[in-house]
């Protein structure tokens, strides 16, 4: 599984743990399900900028 698609499911299964949490009321499963969220999100944040950043330079010519 390539590093990207990993940050995807671990996205997804973030979510559902943030679900269960929010049925069952555990405020500490909760908050650990955002912040794996949120760093799967950031991960992803940054193959994003960096596929931008190699359009472009291919784009223009630039080396990098």
């Amino acid at each position: 599984m390539e590093l990207r698609e990993r940050f995807v499911f671990q996205e997804m299964a973030a979510q559902l743990k943030r679900e269960a949490a929010l049925l069952t009321g555990d405020r500490l499963l909760a908050a650990e399900a955002r912040t794996e969220e949120a760093e799967a999100r950031l991960c992803l944040t940054w193959y994003e900028i960096m596929d931008t950043t190699r359009e472009l330079r291919q784009l223009y010519g630039v080396l990098g």
